[in-house]
């Protein structure tokens, strides 16, 4: 619970300071050096609220195009979508919510 509070006090934060460009391109599609973005590892970790929570910001500020590309079908430097993981790891809740 608390890395949900960290993430939406990173979130809030953002908000004022950055534009709706860089926040996307920070926040909701920004990749660690595996290519892994934000929605990928909470799939990969199993956090439902955490994805919830990504997916509701992804709504509110991508394109429904843009969420297809780099949410629902972005893959990781093995080839590997957040929806791998899930199905993976057993984590039916998150194959739902994908």
């Amino acid at each position: 619970m608390w890395k949900l509070n960290l993430l939406l006090k990173i979130w809030q934060g953002t908000e004022e300071i950055l534009a709706k460009e860089e926040i996307n391109n920070l926040l909701l599609l920004g990749t660690d050096s595996e290519g892994k973005t934000a929605w990928y590892l909470a799939a990969k970790w199993g956090n439902l609220m955490m994805l919830h929570e990504v997916w509701e910001w992804a709504k509110e500020k991508l394109t429904t195009e843009e969420i297809n590309i780099n949410l629902l079908l972005a893959t990781d430097n093995s080839g590997l979508t957040a929806w791998h993981w899930a199905a993976c790891n057993v984590k039916l809740d998150i194959l739902l919510k994908i």
